[in-house]
């Protein structure tokens, strides 16, 4: 299946549509329900760590609550699930001491939390609700006091064309009509915010920044380590011209009754950093056996050199919209953004306009022409669209996909912000659907409330890939980053053999197709030490290939304890996805439920509690996490004396002998974050009539 290198015009336009959307979210903050009589709590302080290294990130978030009412309260805080992200503490400051919490099945955690609660004793308690948020409740906040809370969370931290990219998830999205009609959100932090990121790189990093958030202070630690802050307090203090800035996030509110310097949770923090150009293709490896075990954890990744050539066949698209309720304030960016993608596709491309809410509907009558005349026609009717509904994402699909023409290959753009709660919601009935056509779904994901879990299954099933788009993402990163996957032949039917040491309970268990600039990473299990022979073998173009490599696996310890959550969450999330697909079933659930009670992760069917610290032993629970947690804690700590090294092990014997794809171009012809400044004038004259007209969101091209 084919792609003209006319189509990174169409995804231009289409990623400049997603970039444009920046109407503000509902954030994350303390809950309350909408017709309280009762001044809500506050958030007096939220204090955020990160520390990303060794391919996956370590974000802490602390808060301090107050109770300005004169009885006790409990509060309820939702936080917005980041991807492939899993909370690893939920600590509660009980008599002026941390205390950590543990883990349950849900709903023991649940009956324990009640409990104490009705006894008037401070407990906390943590659920995963679905893939939409954590949900921290607290109680009691005492009258007229503070309660001081912190959450860990870790998730892989990827590079993908030789840019590391990592969101601090604030935006809610504005999905959940329930919650929507009952909760209304404290999303103000009234006294200090502050944001710290840490980055400690295998390789040499030459820039770091932040797309919407200018007045971050970046500093460079060494070649291979950097530091970003951001601070509400340093933000009060600086020139008009910064607190005035449409970029800044900590701008004073006006007539608001806030603090002139707080702090307001509705915009996500997404962080970007560069690795050096030409950087061969590479494997590394980090490992971690604790004291007195056999068994080992691993997290493989391998970075491809570049051998996915350009394609030029020639393709159809079918453009899929969600207009339903959640869209309303978005649908005049939506219009101007399918006018700008429409307009860049070429003479005898064609194309299809379905549109769905509570129905689908197409808006075109089967594939049109791609004439100027057709353009302005149909983004005539495009404009003219109203929002409305819930969000009938099957029927949308199921259109898309009847008229197709079995000659032409055919790409589907879907673009929603929302959850399917209409018609068929399944995940089962969604991928049959997919695996049904020879086609690819490409998706773009809006905002930290869609079902991620679901759209990046479909979009696997069909061979395509899905992007998580943030409004304070570096939209023209993303259009390269896109367009370079879409102008290359991707690695398909992907497999990775270990022979010599023993290995188990890989993940992924299928890795299926990996497009440009991508990593493969892989978590596994191993056994004792000594020497692995790797092999990846893959179809490209319709040729089978092979890469190889040969390294020791190592004999003892580690020092990355933290590899275990991670290994045991993407079971866990692999284990998800077959309840999606086939439905409940009792095993997979008691294996999510192990897991997560083996390593202190809060799930579907698991929570996190905390207590008194003499109640643990009252209700008969041990402090695994507790102790867990201590020994990542003192793992950090001794990693951080240290400079950042490599883990690559395949110098020896290379597995692949040229550079890795890089964002600036060249042979790897990508994208991303940081190389459009010479590209800049390029995309200008793309897609000027956008840019002129949505003058106030100019700073979606903000590489200057």
């Amino acid at each position: 299946m084919g792609f003209r290198n006319g189509f990174t015009r169409l995804f231009t336009g289409l990623v400049l549509l997603l970039g444009s959307m920046t109407t503000p979210a509902l954030a994350a903050g303390l809950m309350t329900p909408a017709n309280s009589s009762l001044p809500p709590l506050q958030i007096r302080e939220q204090h955020v760590t990160v520390d990303v290294e060794d391919a996956y990130a370590i974000t802490e978030v602390e808060q301090v609550f107050h109770n300005p009412n004169d009885q006790d309260l409990e509060a309820y805080y939702r936080f917005p699930v980041p991807e492939r992200g899993t909370v690893a503490e939920f600590t509660v400051w009980i008599d002026g001491s941390p205390v950590i919490g543990e883990v349950l099945e849900k709903q023991q955690a649940r009956q324990v939390y009640e409990q104490e609660k009705a006894a008037g004793r401070e407990a906390g308690l943590t659920e995963k609700d679905s893939y939409k948020a954590f949900d921290v409740l607290v109680q009691p906040v005492r009258a007229g006091q503070d309660t001081r809370v912190r959450l860990v969370y870790m998730q892989p931290a990827f590079v993908d064309t030789g840019i590391g990219r990592y969101v601090y998830p604030l935006e809610e999205g504005g999905v959940d009509e329930k919650k929507l009609a009952f909760w209304t959100a404290n999303e103000s932090v009234e006294e200090h915010f502050s944001f710290t990121l840490n980055l400690r790189s295998g390789y040499p990093v030459d820039a770091l920044r932040l797309p919407k958030h200018p007045q971050a202070q970046v500093q460079q630690l060494g070649p291979q380590q950097w530091q970003v802050k951001l601070d509400n307090r340093t933000a009060a203090a600086s020139s008009e011209e910064g607190k005035n800035s449409a970029n800044a996030n900590f701008a004073p509110p006006t007539n608001n009754g806030q603090p002139a310097n707080a702090a307001t949770l509705d915009q996500d923090i997404v962080v970007y950093w560069r690795h050096q150009q030409n950087l061969s293709g590479s494997v590394d490896l980090v490992a971690y056996t604790p004291p007195g075990k056999d068994r080992g954890t691993f997290m493989l990744s391998i970075t491809p050199g570049d051998d996915l050539p350009p394609i030029t066949t020639g393709s159809d698209w079918v453009f899929v919209l969600d207009i339903s309720g959640s869209m309303n304030a978005k649908l005049a960016t939506l219009a101007d953004g399918v006018s700008q993608a429409l307009g860049k596709l070429r003479g005898g491309d064609r194309f299809r306009i379905v549109l769905f809410d509570d129905r689908a509907e197409e808006l075109t009558n089967g594939f049109v022409d791609a004439t100027p005349d057709s353009i302005r026609r149909y983004t005539q009717k495009v404009m003219q669209l109203q929002s409305r509904g819930g969000t009938n994402l099957f029927g949308g699909l199921s259109l898309a996909l009847k008229p197709l023409d079995a000659d032409r290959p055919t790409g589907i753009v879907l673009v929603t912000d929302g959850v399917a709660n209409v018609g068929k919601t399944q995940q089962k009935d969604f991928i049959d659907l997919l695996e049904s056509h020879d086609v690819r779904l490409f998706t773009f994901v809006m905002g930290n409330s869609s079902n991620r879990p679901m759209l990046t299954a479909m979009t696997d099933a069909s061979n395509g890939f899905a992007i998580s788009v943030s409004n304070s993402d570096d939209i023209a990163g993303q259009i390269l980053n896109a367009t370079a996957k879409l102008t290359h032949q991707a690695m398909n039917d992907v497999e990775i053999d270990i022979d010599g040491v023993r290995t188990t309970d890989l993940q992924p268990q299928l890795i299926g197709s990996i497009y440009h600039g991508r990593q493969i990473v892989l978590l596994g299990h191993y056994w004792g030490d000594g020497p692995a022979n790797v092999t990846l073998r893959a179809n490209v173009g319709g040729q089978d290939k092979q890469y190889k490599t040969r390294f020791d696996f190592p004999a003892i310890g580690g020092n990355n304890p933290e590899l275990e959550r991670l290994w045991a969450y993407a079971t866990i999330q692999d284990m998800q996805r077959e309840i999606d697909y086939f439905g409940e079933e009792k095993d997979l659930q008691q294996g999510i439920t192990d897991l997560g009670l083996e390593y202190g992760l809060a799930t579907n069917y698991t929570s996190m509690v905390v207590l008194r610290d003499e109640l643990f032993e009252e209700y008969g629970m041990e402090r695994r996490n507790a102790k867990r947690r201590d020994i990542e804690k003192l793992a950090k700590a001794q990693r951080q004396t240290n400079a950042p090294t490599s883990n690559r092990v395949d110098q020896a014997q290379p597995m692949y002998t040229s550079n890795r794809p890089s964002y600036s171009g060249g042979s790897g012809g990508g994208g991303g974050a940081f190389g459009i400044g010479a590209l800049l004038p390029f995309l200008i004259l793309l897609i000027g009539g956008g840019l002129r007209r949505n003058s106030d969101k100019s700073d979606n091209i903000s590489c200057r």
